[in-house]
């Protein structure tokens, strides 16, 4: 029993030390590779989310060589465990629109006109996200704003590719505007609001009813640093952020590619340039250009890449990204003049930045009236931390309070 009782305590140690290192070597990797820019307030705050983010996922590493789950469905498990109990001030629901699982929020107390309504699509790259990881943030919504708070449950990559998750935040828009009074909520405020791959799909919805005659028009849209293109991986915010956490350069597109085909085959011809034509890339550089980007963001280390053109073979794997549907910042002039009044939320140190600063110059060519709101000393996924106990930060309860 003895002998039985020291093999183990030597296993279970051998295990924690080689898991220690693990770790080390993941933070030391993370050290090598990140930066946490001076403009950024409380960055060590970030640095401690990042490292959390680190150690989840070789915890969810060790799981899957051993046989007990993948390591996607663990960061999923752990993202998405935390509970709030019942809300004083809201009715919450779960429910099914059509067949895509939903999460309304509706304040209880008594209002002597209809409510407005918000359709809210959580972040995530398309691959992570859910109600429950999204969930506080909602509840803040309809609670402050008095609004009724649809939150939904899209389906997710690598399992389900494009477009399914723009079809699920599709469908459950529409069903929700076609059933308005069953939520008392006045067809003539209606938003859709999103953020990161949220917001990309907000942006996509938002397009796609923007001609549609048979229901109640859209009142705006509310798009939290999108994701809105994959042409140009090297726009200035991307070589400016490319290791600014949580989001690095290379993820985004890593993100796009699994909802785009399941996998990130092709990823470093994506990440320089080389996996479309140069002549699609001039077609839409009137839209998708560095040149379309104000100068005051341009000083902090841009450098002008050259245009690189690609085999039909690798185009092939990524033409969709043409689609408007899944890169709403090229659609036509035409769809763009249909759009309903907007709100772009923009952080200084997120490679996002760019894909709302050129779709704001879009809607604005276009006579869309645009309410922007850009956070100085703010990094991807920084309005998620509004409420986050000790690593909270100030800024993501401004840009909050200003969507609000």
């Amino acid at each position: 029993m003895a002998v039985v009782l020291t093999v183990l305590v030597l296993f279970l140690a051998g295990f924690l030390a080689g898991f220690i290192l693990l770790v080390i070597g993941a933070i030391n990797l993370d050290f090598t590779n990140s930066e946490i820019p001076p403009g950024v307030t409380q960055p060590v705050k970030l640095r401690i989310i990042h490292i959390i983010l680190i150690c989840t996922a070789v915890v969810g590493k060790i799981l899957e060589n051993i046989g007990i789950c993948t390591q996607l469905n663990f960061v999923r498990y752990i993202q998405g465990r935390k509970t709030l109990g019942a809300d004083p001030k809201l009715f919450i629901e779960d429910l099914w629109f059509e067949k895509v699982p939903v999460r309304i929020y509706q304040p209880k107390t008594p209002s002597a006109s209809q409510r407005r309504g918000v359709m809210f699509f959580h972040g995530g790259g398309w691959v992570f996200g859910s109600l429950e990881t999204h969930e506080e943030l909602c509840r803040f919504i309809a609670r402050e704003s008095e609004s009724v708070v649809v939150s939904v449950g899209y389906r997710l990559a690598p399992e389900h590719k494009y477009p399914a998750a723009y079809e699920d935040c599709l469908s459950a828009t529409q069903h929700f505007l076609q059933h308005l009074q069953h939520y008392a909520v006045d067809p003539a405020r209606v938003t859709v609001c999103g953020d990161s791959a949220g917001g990309n799909l907000a942006a996509a919805v938002s397009q796609t009813l923007a001609g549609r005659s048979d229901l109640p028009r859209l009142r705006a849209q509310i798009l939290i640093y999108p994701g809105l293109q994959a042409l140009d991986f090297n726009l200035p915010s991307y070589q400016q952020n490319r290791g600014v956490p949580p989001l690095f350069r290379e993820r985004a597109a890593f993100y796009m590619l699994q909802y785009l085909n399941g996998n990130a085959i092709k990823l470093e011809e994506v990440l320089e340039g080389s996996h479309i034509p140069v002549d699609i890339k001039l077609k839409y550089r009137k839209w998708v250009s560095p040149d379309n980007i104000p100068e005051e963001f341009k000083v902090r280390g841009y450098k002008p890449r050259v245009l690189l053109d690609c085999t039909t073979e690798i185009f092939e794997t990524v033409k969709r990204f043409c689609e408007p549907n899944l890169c709403p910042l090229l659609a036509e002039d035409a769809i763009i003049q249909q759009l309903p009044e907007s709100f772009i939320l923009t952080c200084e140190y997120d490679v996002l930045r760019d894909d709302g600063l050129l779709y704001k110059k879009r809607l604005e060519d276009n006579g869309v009236p645009v309410t922007w709101y850009h956070i100085k000393d703010g990094f991807h996924g920084i309005i998620n931390s509004f409420n986050s106990d000790w690593l909270s930060f100030p800024a993501g309860k401004r840009g909050l309070d200003n969507i609000v």
